[in-house]
C-alpha cells in the first residue's frame, strides 16, 4: 500500500526583527513533500517553548489587505490585532503562509474580484473559476510548531480548519481565541457573512 509522503521542513534564517509591535525573532521556512515546495516565515515574540500554551496566528498572505489596505477583506486587521494582542501578552508566534487568495493565487484572485463586481460573493467567484471555496492546507504551520518544539497552541483564528489541521498535525489546540476586527465598511461587512455562511467561520455578526 502506497504510503502518503509527509511534509519535511527545513529552518533556512533566522535573525532579529524588530518591529513596531516588539523585537520579535523572525524565521525563514521551506517545506518540501514529493515535488511539493512551500516557503514561510515565522515571527516569534519571547520563548516559543514555556510553561504556558504559545499564542498562535496562522496568517495567509494577502497582497491587497495586508500591503494594500483593501476594504474587500479583513486580512489586514486580523493580522494587525494578532501583533497587537502577542505584544500585549510579551508571547506568541504568528506564522505567515504564501496562500494568497486561500490558495488560488494572487491574479486568480483578481479574477474572483472582477466576478464579485458582478454579484458574486467570494465562494461563488472562486467556483466559477473552477476552484473550491477555499484550497488552503495548514500542513505547513503544524510542521514548523513542531520544529520549533511547541506542543500546546492558543489559537487566534475564526477558521475551524485552522484548528483540525494543527491537532491532525499533533499539536494541541488548548484554547481558540477570536481573531475578529470590526468591519471596515460595507464590502468587509458582506466579505465576513459569506465566511459565516458559506465556510462555516466562526464569527459575531
Amino acid at each position: 500500500m502506497e504510503t502518503t509522503p509527509q511534509l519535511e521542513v527545513r529552518r533556512v534564517a533566522e535573525a532579529d526583527f524588530p518591529s513596531e509591535y516588539g523585537h520579535f525573532r523572525i524565521h525563514g521556512f521551506e517545506g518540501r513533500k514529493g515535488d511539493y515546495y512551500e516557503e514561510a516565515v515565522a515571527l516569534v515574540l519571547g520563548e516559543a517553548v514555556g510553561p504556558e500554551p504559545l499564542l498562535v496566528r496562522v496568517h495567509s498572505q494577502c497582497l491587497t489587505g495586508d500591503v494594500f489596505h483593501s476594504l474587500r477583506c479583513d486580512c489586514r486587521a486580523q493580522l494587525e490585532l494578532a501583533l497587537e494582542t502577542i505584544a500585549a501578552e510579551g508571547r506568541g508566534m504568528v506564522i505567515y503562509e504564501k496562500k494568497e487568495g486561500r490558495g488560488i493565487g494572487l491574479l486568480n484572485k483578481l479574477r474572483a474580484y472582477e466576478l464579485q463586481d458582478g454579484g458574486a460573493d467570494t465562494v461563488e467567484a472562486n467556483e466559477q473559476l473552477g476552484f473550491e471555496a477555499d484550497l488552503r492546507e495548514y500542513d505547513m504551520p503544524g510542521a514548523i510548531l513542531r520544529y520549533l518544539g511547541v506542543t500546546a497552541v492558543r489559537l487566534m483564528t475564526n477558521n475551524p480548519d485552522k484548528i483540525a489541521a494543527l491537532e491532525a498535525a499533533g499539536v494541541k489546540v488548548a484554547e481558540r481565541v477570536p481573531c475578529q476586527a470590526q468591519p471596515r465598511g460595507h464590502h468587509s461587512a458582506r466579505y465576513l457573512k459569506t465566511k459565516k455562511k458559506r465556510m462555516g467561520h466562526l464569527l459575531e455578526l
